[in-house]
């Protein structure tokens, strides 16, 4: 019986993934659907493992008995999410720990950690309070006005707590590569979030002055433009950097706040403990 509940969930994760498709809309309807495409499967597939380890490997179900094979499925299963969180943490306190070797350097009101290399890179490293990191590059490249606007998408990104969210949306990213879909909605909500990010910095500066910046960059290091500032483009999404610009030429979109009926949907990825009532 534990064996077709994971199968079930399996299955409803497949179908709910392959329903994905990109479509164009508000930030706000194509961020929903794309966050909970995205978490709800796997949500679905983890809260299964659960309540079948709860159940343990004996007892009966509905009539019919259970076995030990369903039971050391889930448990490797969960040994295996537990492990990549493991591996991501450690790579992201590398990440930091790198970071705070780099010199503080002072940019107006704002403290930021400087990388001495010439690619054009600023970025928010860390988890719940990361700190500002900004290549020497630049800093040479960028006028105080177009810094300016760089420096007011990076403080979107901490206001949002990009680095800590996106650290378990990673995570989840990691542990269910092998569903459809998996990457093109990363894609998307990578893309979502830099739109998002704009969205704060326009409310800050000129969101004319942030769309040259975006252009300053991407001409003077059009390799590096992937890992520069914000990801600017990418095969799986189009031309990101097109959508940014657009958006910032657009008339402002106000970003809602979350509201607790866009989670509604969520707690049906809760229903498998409820079969936990049922075993014996």
């Amino acid at each position: 019986m534990h064996l077709i509940m994971i199968l079930n969930a399996l299955a409803v994760a497949w179908w709910l993934r392959s329903s994905w498709n990109q479509h164009q809309g508000s930030w706000s309807l194509r961020w929903q659907r794309s966050l909970f495409l995205f978490l709800f499967p796997p949500l679905l597939i983890f809260m299964t493992a659960i309540a079948v380890l709860f159940m343990g490997p004996q007892g009966e179900m509905g009539g019919m008995y259970t076995g030990s094979v369903s039971y050391v499925v889930a448990l490797i299963y969960m040994a295996f999410f537990a492990i990549l969180c493991i591996k991501l943490a450690f790579q992201g306190w590398q990440s930091v720990e790198s970071a705070r070797n780099c010199p503080l350097v002072n940019l107006g009101d704002k403290r930021a950690r400087l990388l001495q290399t010439g690619a054009l890179f600023a970025g928010q490293i860390g988890f719940w309070q990361p700190e500002l990191v900004i290549s020497q590059g630049l800093l040479q490249t960028l006028s105080p006005d177009h810094l300016e606007s760089v420096l007011a998408h990076e403080q979107g990104h901490h206001y949002y707590r990009d680095t800590f969210w996106f650290f378990w949306l990673g995570w989840v990213r990691s542990c269910t590569a092998w569903l459809p879909n998996t990457e093109p909605l990363w894609e998307e909500l990578l893309a979502l979030r830099e739109l998002r990010a704009d969205s704060y910095a326009a409310l800050q500066v000129d969101p004319l002055v942030l769309a040259e910046s975006l252009l300053l960059v991407v001409s003077t290091s059009p390799v590096l433009s992937e890992i520069c500032c914000a990801a600017l483009g990418s095969s799986a999404v189009g031309d990101r950097l097109e959508q940014r610009v657009e958006a910032l030429l657009a008339p402002p979109e106000p970003i809602p706040e979350a509201q607790l009926h866009s989670w509604h949907g969520f707690m049906l990825a809760f229903l498998p403990l409820i079969t936990v009532m049922f075993h014996s």
